[in-house]
C-alpha cells in the first residue's frame, strides 16, 4: 500500500442546491464504489459544524459531491484549502472558471476551441434597458434555433432550446430563475457527446465519449436522471477520426480552464465533424446513470479503483 493510499475519506453530498437529491446520489455511489475497496468512508451531509469537525478529525482527504453552487462554484473547496484538507477535484480558482459558462467559453476560445456564438444578460441589464429592445438587437447575430441557459448552475435545470422567437421571452423568464445572469447561445445541431477526463496524476486522460440521445429531444433535468428517458452510446457512434478530436478538444478545454483529477466536457459534432464547446463540469454526475461511470466502464475500468486513484492522487499533490 502506497504511504499516499487513502484510510478514511468523507464523502460530502445533499447541500441545499436544487441539485441536492442528484448530489445524495452521487455521494451514494463514491461512497460504495469506495468502501468496496476497502477504504473507510463516511457519506456526510454539510451543515454548520462540517467545518470544525474536519479540522478536528482531519479525514486523509474529502471528495466533494455536492452538485450545484454548494459544491462547484469554488467556495467550498477554497475552505478545504484554508484549513487544509486534501479533497478530490479542480481547485478552487479552477471551479470558479468552469462554473461561470461565459467565462468558460472565452477562455476555451482562446485555446483554440470553437464554440457557438453566445451573449450573456444580466436580469437587470435585460429589465432596464427592456426586453424586447434587447432581443430585437439580438436578432441579426443570433437566429433561431438557440438555446438560452443560466449562465451557471448544473443538471440542465432552466434550460429551453428555442425554434420560434415568440418562445425566447419565455425562455430568459425560465433562465432567470435559477440565475441573475442568462446565456443565449446559438445552437449548434449536431450529435451530443460527453468526454470525461481523468488524472490520477500521469497527466489527464479522455475516456471514451458518450453519445446522448433523449427521447425528447433535450436532455433535461429528467432525462438525465430517470431510466429510460435518454439512450446513450458508448463509445459514441463517430468516426475513428473525429472521436479523437473531440477526446483534444475535451483535453484541450480542462487544461485551459485549468481542471484536475475529474471533468466532463460537453461538446456538440456538427456534420461536418467539427465539436463545439458548450461547457465543462469540474464534477460530473456519478449516479447510476450518469455519463463518467458510464464511460469508466466503457473503458473497462473498475469505479472503486479509479476513485480510490483519485483520492490518492488529491493526497500526493497536497504533500507536493
Amino acid at each position: 500500500m502506497s504511504e499516499f493510499s487513502p484510510r478514511t475519506v468523507v464523502v460530502l453530498a445533499g447541500g441545499i442546491s436544487h441539485e441536492r437529491d442528484v448530489s445524495l446520489r452521487s455521494g451514494r455511489r463514491v461512497a460504495d464504489s469506495l468502501a468496496q475497496h476497502g477504504i473507510s468512508v463516511e457519506l456526510r451531509d454539510p451543515d454548520a459544524t462540517l467545518l470544525s469537525y474536519l479540522a478536528e478529525t482531519r479525514p486523509d482527504v474529502v471528495w466533494p459531491a455536492l452538485h450545484g453552487a454548494s459544491g462547484e462554484d469554488g467556495a467550498l473547496r477554497g475552505l478545504l484549502e484554508f484549513i487544509g484538507i486534501p479533497y478530490v477535484g479542480s481547485t478552487s480558482a479552477a471551479a470558479r472558471l468552469a462554473w461561470d459558462k461565459p467565462t468558460a467559453k472565452v477562455l476555451v476560445a482562446r485555446a483554440g476551441v470553437s464554440t457557438p456564438v453566445s451573449i450573456a444578460l444580466s436580469r437587470d441589464a435585460f429589465r432596464e434597458l427592456g426586453a424586447q429592445s434587447v432581443l430585437d438587437a439580438l436578432e441579426d447575430e443570433l437566429p433561431v434555433p438557440l438555446v438560452v441557459k443560466p449562465a451557471q448552475g448544473g443538471s440542465a435545470q432552466g434550460v429551453t432550446l428555442v425554434n420560434d422567437r415568440v418562445n425566447l421571452p419565455r425562455a430568459m423568464v425560465d433562465a432567470y430563475t435559477y440565475c441573475d445572469v442568462a446565456l443565449v447561445e446559438q445552437r449548434i445541431v449536431g450529435t451530443e457527446i460527453a468526454v470525461s477526463i481523468i488524472d490520477s496524476g500521469d497527466g489527464p486522460v479522455a475516456l471514451p465519449a458518450v453519445e446522448i440521445q433523449p427521447l425528447s429531444g433535450l436532455y433535461s433535468f429528467e432525462a438525465r436522471y430517470n431510466a429510460g428517458e435518454t439512450r446513450f452510446f458508448t463509445p459514441a457512434r463517430l468516426d475513428d477520426g473525429i472521436a479523437a478530436k473531440a477526446a483534444e478538444v475535451a483535453l484541450e478545454a480542462h487544461r485551459a480552464l485549468g481542471l484536475r483529477h475529474l471533468s466532463r466536457v460537453d461538446l456538440i459534432v456538427d456534420g461536418a465533424g467539427t465539436p463545439w464547446f458548450l461547457e465543462a463540469n469540474v464534477l460530473p454526475g456519478l449516479t447510476e446513470t450518469s455519463l463518467l461511470p458510464q464511460a469508466l466502464e466503457a473503458a473497462g475500468h473498475d469505479l472503486g479503483w479509479v476513485y480510490s486513484a483519485l483520492a490518492e492522487a488529491a493526497i500526493r499533490e497536497s504533500r507536493a
